[in-house]
């Protein structure tokens, strides 16, 4: 078994860590501020490449591995979970189908201006009544003169005030339920597409979220993306699979940066005449991270690693993402500890990770949803065993 990342996503790595060090931990504080897209910082790593990273060349990408994309997804959130959340929609989840499915003509419309950093995209599956439940989408689409036209609302969607295009899983064959649901590409300006109300976060702030409306929007057939109406569910699953594995590593991340940040506050800090990193109790905390930390990643970067490899995995990724964002937020809670009073300040960086961590409970999946889920199929495993 070999646990060791190639030398060229090693360099990889080290080339996204020396970027955020320079140029976006520098900002954390203000974007949190602020709640405003930072678009500079956009750009500049549109310029890099890095918004088509996984994206064929022949449109301005650069076909990095799953792995290479967690490693970047990873290395962002260290220093703002908003800009990262906001990439992972434009690499990951925005341009998905599009790059999958769409047609040539599309992907010079969409795609190459979205790797470019010139056209922002977005994903939208949450309703206010169906968020984990996907049976539960009632946005339609219904055929008409040769196009479909979609009717519904959607909500928490990722870019919702600046998105130049999105996919919308929308229900085209309500008798069926969940195998009726299909994705459809709508941009703006099309008549009928329309921005709701703007969510105001507490957390991943940075990349701002709201809800989108389709009052009789009428696309044609190419738009519906996919080998024909009702495969939504099929390749919901495959998406899903690296949205919960990115979002165990952004959890990584911020435990990570929270902990040592309470790490130099315990050998600065002096109680009782010497550092209080000096006590066991303290001590112990780190130790404790340190194990929880070691697993959550391994857990990712294994569910990653079968991703990339075509194997079955769909578990391995819930695990990971289940595991990884509940070891986040005892991970927060120690470090705030560790910092007594001082953690309840506005100063201290570890407040925004606070407020991160619990945002990403959410992605991907609820965890009672989850482990609902991931306890049906590890007793159904044990009853095949007899």
């Amino acid at each position: 078994m070999d646990f060791s990342f190639t030398e060229e996503q090693e360099l990889f790595r080290q080339n996204v860590r020396r970027l955020v060090e320079e140029k976006i931990k520098p900002r954390a504080r203000q974007i949190d501020e602020s709640d405003e897209f930072p678009r500079d910082l956009w750009q500049l790593l549109a310029g890099l490449g890095y918004l088509g990273l996984r994206h064929p060349q022949e449109y301005g990408g650069q076909e990095a591995d799953v792995v290479t994309s967690m490693i970047f997804y990873e290395e962002l959130a260290r220093g703002s979970c908003g800009l990262a959340m906001a990439v992972a929609m434009q690499t990951l989840m925005g341009t998905y189908f599009v790059a999958r499915f769409g047609s040539e003509e599309i992907k010079q419309r969409v795609l190459v201006p979205a790797i470019k950093g010139t056209k922002i995209g977005t994903i939208c599956f949450t309703e206010q009544q169906s968020g984990s439940d996907l049976g539960g989408v009632r946005t339609r689409a219904e055929r008409r003169d040769g196009g479909w036209v979609i009717n519904g609302t959607k909500i928490w969607i990722t870019f919702a005030p600046l998105c130049d295009f999105c996919t919308v899983l929308a229900q085209t064959d309500p008798d069926a339920g969940i195998r009726g649901l299909s994705f459809f590409l709508v941009e703006k300006g099309t008549p009928g597409f329309s921005v709701g109300r703007h969510i105001d976060k507490q957390g991943a702030r940075g990349a701002p979220m709201g809800e989108l409306v389709f009052e009789d929007v009428r696309v044609p057939e190419e738009n519906l993306l996919g080998e024909g109406p009702g495969d939504g569910v099929r390749y919901t699953t495959d998406i899903l699979n690296e949205v919960r594995v990115m979002t165990a590593l952004l959890a990584c991340s911020i435990a990570s940066e929270a902990m040592e940040e309470a790490a130099a506050y315990a050998l600065d800090r002096r109680a009782f005449g010497k550092p209080i990193s000096a006590y066991q109790l303290i001590r112990a905390k780190f130790a404790d991270h340190w194990a929880w930390h070691q697993a959550a990643r391994l857990l990712a970067y294994q569910a990653a690693w079968m991703i990339a490899t075509g194997r079955p995995c769909r578990e391995e990724c819930m695990l990971a993402k289940m595991f990884a964002t509940e070891m986040c937020q005892q991970a927060v809670d120690e470090a705030s500890r560790v910092l007594g009073g001082n953690s309840f300040s506005m100063d201290y960086p570890l407040q925004r990770h606070l407020r991160d961590a619990r945002f990403l409970l959410f992605g991907g999946g609820c965890h009672e949803v989850l482990r609902n889920t991931l306890g049906s199929a590890y007793l159904k495993r044990r009853a095949r065993r007899g």
